[in-house]
């Protein structure tokens, strides 16, 4: 699943640049939300994954052009979306476009 690592957009700052950097779920590094976490609690999705792409809209403002930083990934992509986070919060005809689009 790809996600929005980090994002900016320039409102009339010269100084910031307007861009989405997009990397794969699993990319970075677990991080204890509490400092004294529980040693019960063990594995993580997270596996320093460093597929990356960076995008920022075209000068004509028609679109956007994506660079790809890396298009590796280390590890097995799924092939299926069951049990998967992101597909369980999908609604019916959400799902339903996805298995269509899947197929084709």
């Amino acid at each position: 699943m790809i996600v929005i690592l980090r994002s900016d957009k320039a409102n009339r700052q010269p100084e910031r640049k307007t861009f989405v950097l997009l990397g794969c779920e699993r990319s970075g590094k677990y991080m204890k939300y509490k400092q004294v976490a529980d040693v019960s609690v063990t594995g993580s999705r997270k596996c320093n994954c460093p597929f990356k792409l960076r995008g920022k809209p075209i000068s004509t403002g028609d679109g956007w052009m994506l660079k790809v930083i890396c298009g590796l990934h280390n590890h097995t992509l799924s092939q299926t979306l069951v049990d998967h986070l992101y597909a369980e919060r999908l609604k019916r005809d959400e799902h339903e476009l996805v298995v269509n689009t899947t197929k084709s």
